[in-house]
C-alpha cells in the first residue's frame, strides 16, 4: 500500500502546485508618483499641517447644520443608490467565490406508462418507474482563472465602497454649501429690511420737513424712488431663500417645505474656525475616496488580464453521476438498482485564429487606461487641494478688506446724517452714504459667505466627510 502511495505522490504534488498557479500579471499596487511633503499653495495664516478632522462641519458649532448632514447621510437618494451598488458588488463577489467550489444537483422522477398489450409484459401494465440521482461537477482551477475573477470582484467591491465614501464627501459638502448660502441670504434679507426701515424713517422725516417748507418735492421723490428700489429687492431675496430650503430638503430625501420649521432660525452665518488643519499631500492621497476608487479599479483591471490569459490553457472538469432507478418505490435505493459515471473532462481551445489573444490585448489596453485614469485622478486631487487652499487664504484677506470698508461706510453714514440734520449737507449726500453703507454691508455678508463656502470646498478637496 505504501508503494502505491509513493507512486501517486508526484501526481498529487503536481496537482497542488498547479492549484496554486495563477497566470497573468500580479498586482503590486499603483505605480509610484513623486509627491511633495507640503502643499505648494499653503497660506501663511489660517491653516496648519496638523491632523485633519473627518467631521469638519462640527467646527461651525451649528446644531442645525449637524442635524441636516445627519439627515442627508441617512436618507439622501444618491447615497441610497451608492449603497445599493455596494450591495450589488458584494453579491457579485459572493457569486465569483462560489464558482471555485463544486456543484451538486439532485433530481428525482416518477414515470407511469401504459405500454401496448402486444409487448407481452409479465408485469403490471401500466407500469411505474422511480428514479433519483445526484450530478456533481467541479472545474479544477489549475491556472487561476477563477481566482483572478474573484480577485477582480473583490477589487470592484472595494471600488464600490470608495465610491460610496466619495458620495458621502460630496453630499456633506453640498448640504453645508446650501445651508451657508441660506444663512447668508437670510442675513442679507435682514440687512435689506433694516435698511428699508431707515429709509422709511428718512422718508417720513423728509415729508415732515416738506410740510414745514424745509424740503422740496425733489427730495421726497428721491427718497421714494430709493425706498421702492429697495423694496423690489426683497421678493427676489425671499425666492432665493426658499430655493435653498427646498434644495436642503431634497438632499435630506424630503419634500419641499419639510425643513422650513428647522431652517426658520438660520438667519446668520455661523462663526468661522480660526485655524484649519489640512495635513499633507501624502495623507490626502491615502484618504481621498476618488483616488482609492481609481486605484481599486486599476487592481481589478489587472486581475482581468490574468482571467483572459487563463483561456490559453486547458480546463479540467471532474464530473460524477450517481443514479438509482426501480419499478418499486421501496426498492429505489437498493444497491442492485444503483448506477454511476465518473467523467474527467479536458477542454483546450487549440485553434481560435487569435480570438483569445485579442481579448487579452483588449484587457491589457483597459488596464493601461485604468492606470492613466488613476494618474489623472491623483493629479486632479492635488490640484483641487492646492487651488482650494489658495482660494481660502485669499478670501480671508478679502473679507478683512470688506470689514474695514463696512466700518468706514458706517461711520461716514452716521456723520452725514448728523450734517444733514444740522442743515449743512444735502439729501443727495445722505442718500449716497446710505447706498454706500448698504453696498458695503451686503459685500461683507457675501464675502463671509464666500469664505465659508471656500472652507467647505477645502474640506471636500481634502477628502473629508465620509464614514466607514
Amino acid at each position: 500500500m505504501n508503494n502505491k502511495l509513493m507512486h501517486y505522490a508526484p501526481l498529487s504534488c503536481l496537482a497542488l502546485l498547479l492549484a496554486g498557479c495563477s497566470v497573468g500579471p500580479d498586482y503590486h499596487g499603483a505605480p509610484p508618483l513623486p509627491v511633495s511633503a507640503k502643499f505648494a499653495r499653503l497660506p501663511n495664516t489660517g491653516v496648519s499641517t496638523g491632523q485633519v478632522q473627518s467631521h469638519w462641519w462640527l467646527a461651525f458649532n451649528d446644531d442645525r447644520l449637524n442635524q441636516l448632514i445627519t439627515k442627508a447621510m441617512e436618507h439622501n437618494p444618491d447615497l441610497d443608490i451608492a449603497r445599493a451598488r455596494l450591495l450589488e458588488s458584494r453579491a457579485s463577489l459572493a457569486g465569483d467565490r462560489a464558482q471555485q467550489l463544486p456543484k451538486l444537483d439532485a433530481s428525482g422522477a416518477l414515470v407511469r406508462a401504459k405500454l401496448p398489450d402486444s409487448a407481452g409484459l409479465s408485469t403490471d401494465n401500466p407500469i411505474n418507474l422511480y428514479s433519483s440521482g445526484l450530478d456533481a461537477s467541479w472545474e479544477l482551477d489549475l491556472f487561476g482563472q477563477q481566482r483572478r475573477t474573484t480577485e477582480a470582484g473583490q477589487a470592484q467591491q472595494q471600488a464600490s465602497e470608495a465610491s460610496l465614501a466619495d458620495t458621502q464627501v460630496a453630499i456633506a459638502a453640498e448640504v453645508a454649501n446650501n445651508y451657508l448660502q441660506l444663512c447668508g441670504a437670510q442675513e442679507k434679507l435682514a440687512n435689506l429690511q433694516q435698511n428699508l426701515e431707515l429709509q422709511q424713517q428718512m422718508l417720513t422725516l423728509t415729508r415732515q420737513r416738506q410740510a414745514r417748507g424745509a424740503s422740496n418735492d425733489s427730495d421726497v421723490n428721491r427718497l421714494e424712488t430709493q425706498f421702492e428700489n429697495s423694496q423690489a429687492e426683497i421678493p427676489n431675496q425671499r425666492a432665493e431663500i426658499n430655493g435653498y430650503k427646498d434644495q436642503l430638503a431634497f438632499l435630506s430625501g424630503l419634500t419641499p417645505g419639510s425643513l422650513d420649521k428647522l431652517l426658520s432660525g438660520a438667519v446668520q452665518l455661523p462663526a468661522q474656525p480660526e485655524k484649519v488643519d489640512v495635513g499633507d499631500p501624502l495623507d490626502l492621497l491615502r484618504r481621498r475616496p476618488d483616488v482609492r476608487n481609481a486605484e481599486r479599479k486599476l487592481a481589478a483591471s489587472t486581475a482581468t488580464v490574468g482571467e483572459h490569459v487563463a483561456d490559453l490553457y486547458p480546463k479540467v472538469t471532474l464530473r460524477g453521476i450517481l443514479g438509482f432507478s426501480s419499478d418499486s418505490s421501496s426498492q429505489v435505493f437498493d444497491h442492485a438498482n444503483q448506477s454511476w459515471l465518473l467523467i474527467p473532462m479536458l477542454q483546450w481551445n487549440i485553434l481560435d485564429f487569435g480570438r483569445i489573444r485579442s481579448q487579452i490585448n483588449v484587457a491589457k489596453a483597459q488596464r493601461d487606461e485604468a492606470e492613466a485614469q488613476w494618474h489623472k485622478t491623483v493629479l486632479d486631487a492635488l490640484r483641487d487641494a492646492n487651488s482650494s487652499l489658495s482660494r481660502y487664504g485669499e478670501q480671508r484677506q478679502t473679507l478683512a478688506n470688506y470689514l474695514n470698508v463696512e466700518q468706514t461706510a458706517g461711520r461716514d453714514q452716521k456723520l452725514m446724517q448728523q450734517r444733514y440734520g444740522a442743515g449743512v449737507a444735502s439729501l443727495i449726500d445722505v442718500l449716497d452714504t446710505q447706498r454706500t453703507e448698504l453696498t458695503a454691508s451686503q459685500n461683507r455678508i457675501q464675502s463671509q459667505t464666500d469664505l465659508a463656502l471656500d472652507y467647505v470646498a477645502l474640506q471636500k478637496s481634502l477628502g473629508l466627510g465620509w464614514q466607514s
